[in-house]
C-alpha cells in the first residue's frame, strides 16, 4: 500500500570539484558544496553519526557522494571513503550507497569497483544531450559518452540517475524536452533537475556581465520546468530534486550573481502544472457551491498551490474548495465533484 512505504532519508556527503578535468561555464563547486576541501574520512565518519541520531527508527536510509567526479579521484580515495561506510552497510543502519560522477568516468573496471563496495545507483551529471549545449557549457563530453555511460550502468544492475539543466547557452524549450525525452529512453530510474545560475567566480558569471548570456527569469524557468515534470511522471521516472539545494553559500547572498534561486522552487513548479490543469477546467456559469478536487497521494499540497495561489483561483468560481487525497490516483489524475 502506498502509505505504508518506509520514509527515505539522504545522508549527503559532498566532495566538491574533485577530479573534474575540467570546469564547466557554471560551475564552482567550492561555493555549492560550501566546502572549500574534500572531506577526510573522519569527518565522512562524523557526519553520518550526527545524521543516523535525527532519522527516526525504520527510516530507509541511504549515503550520497556528491559533488565533483567520484569516480575520476585516485581508485585509493574511493577505497577509503566507500570503505569507511561499510560497516554501516553491513549492520542495516544504511541500506544503500549511491554518487554522482561524469558519464566519461565510467568503465566496466569502475562499476565492478563500485559492486564490491554495495554502491547501488549512480548520476551522472548529464545537464543536456544537446550537442551545442553541452559544448557552449564547456562540458567535455558529449552526449554519445551519456548514451554509453547510461547503458552500461543499467547493464551493470545499477539504478541509473540523470541530472539535467535547464537554461544553458544555446538551450531552447524544445531542447530541455528533447533531453527529458532522451532521458526516459535511456532507462533513467531517477533524475534532477536544475535551473541555472549565475555563481561567483565562474565562467558564466564573465558572460553574463559581458551581456553575453542571460539567465532564465523566475516565471520561464517555472514554466519550462513545468513542461518537463510531467513527462517524467508519466514514464514513472523518480524526481529527487528540482532546483538547487539552499545551502549557506547561495541564501548569504554572497555567491548567487544571478538567475531563477528560490528555496520553493520546486513547489512552484508544481503549482504551476496544477495551475495549467485547473485553468482548463470547465465551469457553468454561475457562482457554486463547493468544489471537491480528489488528486493523487501526496499531490494536494502541490494542487493547492504555492501560497495556496490555485485555491484562490478556483474559489472565484466556488463558494468552498476542499481538496482530497486517493491512493487509487497517480500522478496528476484527479477527480473533481461539484454541487
Amino acid at each position: 500500500m502506498f502509505f505504508m512505504r518506509l520514509r527515505h532519508f539522504t545522508i549527503p556527503i559532498f566532495i566538491p570539484e574533485e577530479a573534474c578535468p575540467n570546469q564547466c561555464v557554471f560551475c564552482n563547486q567550492h561555493r555549492i558544496a560550501g566546502a572549500e576541501c574534500a572531506p577526510s574520512v573522519d569527518e565522512v565518519i562524523r557526519k553520518v553519526e550526527a545524521h543516523l541520531l535525527t532519522i527516526p527508527m525504520g527510516g530507509e536510509v541511504e549515503i550520497g557522494f556528491f559533488g565533483g567526479n567520484f569516480t575520476g579521484i585516485p581508485e585509493k580515495e574511493q577505497q577509503a571513503y566507500l570503505e569507511s561506510v561499510q560497516p554501516y552497510v553491513k549492520s542495516g543502519r544504511v541500506k544503500s550507497l549511491q554518487l554522482s560522477t561524469r558519464p566519461d568516468y565510467i568503465s566496466h573496471h569502475i562499476l565492478d569497483f563500485l559492486k564490491r563496495y554495495h554502491v547501488t545507483s549512480i548520476e551522472l551529471g548529464a545537464q543536456s544531450l544537446d550537442e551545442e549545449v553541452l559544448k557552449l557549457a564547456g562540458r567535455g563530453h558529449t552526449a554519445g559518452q551519456v548514451h554509453e555511460a547510461s547503458r552500461m550502468i543499467r547493464e551493470n544492475g545499477f539504478n541509473l540517475g540523470l541530472q539535467m539543466m535547464i537554461g544553458l547557452p544555446g538551450d531552447t524549450p524544445e531542447k530541455s524536452i528533447f533531453t527529458a525525452n532522451e532521458f526516459i529512453r535511456l532507462g533513467a530510474d531517477c533524475t534532477r533537475i536544475y535551473p541555472t545560475l549565475v555563481i561567483k567566480n565562474t565562467e558564466l558569471e564573465n558572460l553574463y556581465l559581458d551581456g553575453k548570456y542571460t539567465p532564465l527569469s523566475m516565471e520561464e524557468a517555472i514554466s519550462r520546468v513545468a513542461d518537463i515534470v510531467p513527462l517524467f511522471i508519466n514514464a514513472n521516472v523518480k524526481i529527487l530534486r528540482i532546483g538547487l539545494h539552499p545551502s549557506e553559500g547561495l541564501l548569504d547572498n554572497t555567491s548567487l550573481v544571478a538567475g531563477p534561486f528560490h528555496v520553493a522552487f520546486g513547489e512552484m513548479a508544481f503549482s504551476e502544472i496544477w495551475r495549467r490543469i485547473l485553468t482548463t477546467m470547465v465551469f457553468e456559469n454561475g457562482k457554486r457551491n463547493m468544489l471537491t478536487l480528489t488528486v493523487a497521494a501526496g499531490m494536494s499540497n502541490a494542487a493547492i498551490g504555492h501560497k495556496a495561489m490555485n485555491k484562490a483561483l478556483l474559489l472565484e468560481e466556488f463558494r468552498k474548495v476542499i481538496f482530497e487525497e486517493s491512493a487509487d490516483l497517480k500522478g496528476f489524475e484527479y477527480h473533481a465533484h461539484t454541487v
